[in-house]
């Protein structure tokens, strides 16, 4: 593993561009015993036999307590199209005492006033649970993501799974889901103290019968409709980006006059079948309730 432990920025890792897709057509630990009765025991324990029909990376949990390169590719050089009003930059990538921070700051590029951070695995995921604990900043025209991504750059269809924060109204996360470039799937979470007042636990199940999304451990969307349910193996990207144009979703973008951040503690995938990887993680509580049961 090529990691640079404590490193305060990183570098590009491959250096072909590509758009993952452009966002125009789109719309403006509490009590986990409870949440999780709405789940049968054990549901994310069984590996059914049809989600084999997924190939998928190995499980993982990452703390960044250094940069695993060979994990991560870091966007730098271009923008997803016309309503991104900033580019990618290597230079908005950080990490520091275990938190790795995506920035948005004014900084003059070829064609855009602003630069911004992204991040993506390299290697793609399936059927499993997905989590992230993280902070965002505030401002309006920013939006700060953590979901899953597949589409015409990997040459698959376009799939997708969102967390995505409007940091117009940090006291709502927008959970969605993309099939086929199909939306029209999101809802408008509450998130208590909200996403900036301190870090908060993100959470997806997907499954091929279901997709079901947490906050705090606690259930706040389910899909069951096989036709809103993706179909292909993701990448898992974090991002911080801003919008001129996209004024009815992400709010009249105004310059925050200083450096934004989005911070990442932590970042986990476990596929289905496989034990809980760390002691606050969702599928251990799934775990533990399947033995009381």
């Amino acid at each position: 593993m090529n990691s640079d432990p404590k490193t305060t920025s990183t570098t590009a890792i491959h250096a072909r561009p590509f758009a993952r897709r452009t966002r125009q057509d789109r719309p403006g630990r509490l009590v986990l015993f409870c949440a999780l009765l709405l789940v049968a025991p054990g549901s994310l324990l069984a590996v059914p036999a049809h989600a084999q029909n997924i190939e998928t990376s190995p499980s993982f949990v990452d703390d960044f307590t250094s940069f695993n390169r060979e994990r991560w590719y870091v966007s730098d050089g271009w923008a997803n199209g016309s309503h991104q009003n900033c580019t990618w930059s290597k230079g908005q990538v950080s990490l520091s005492d275990g938190v790795l921070s995506l920035s948005f700051e004014k900084q003059k590029t070829k064609d855009r006033e602003f630069v911004c951070g992204e991040v993506q695995t390299k290697q793609r995921y399936g059927y499993g649970t997905y989590e992230a604990r993280m902070k965002t900043d505030t401002g309006p025209g920013l939006n700060a993501a953590f979901f899953s991504y597949i589409g015409p750059s990997d040459k698959q269809p376009w799939d997708e799974i969102d967390f995505e924060i409007l940091t117009k109204d940090t006291s709502k996360v927008q959970v969605n889901a993309y099939i086929a470039g199909k939306g029209k799937n999101e809802k408008l979470v509450d998130v208590p103290g909200g996403t900036d007042g301190g870090f908060n636990d993100y959470a997806f199940v997907w499954q091929k019968d279901s997709l079901r999304w947490y906050l705090n451990g606690k259930l706040v969307n389910t899909i069951t409709d096989p036709a809103k349910l993706p179909a292909h193996a993701q990448k898992i990207f974090f991002s911080l980006w801003g919008s001129d144009t996209m004024k009815g979703w992400m709010g009249a973008f105004a310059d925050p006059g200083r450096k934004v951040s989005l911070q990442v503690d932590r970042v986990a995938f476990t596929a289905l079948g496989e034990p809980c990887q760390f002691p606050e993680s969702l599928v251990c509580s799934v775990e533990e309730l399947g033995k009381t049961n």
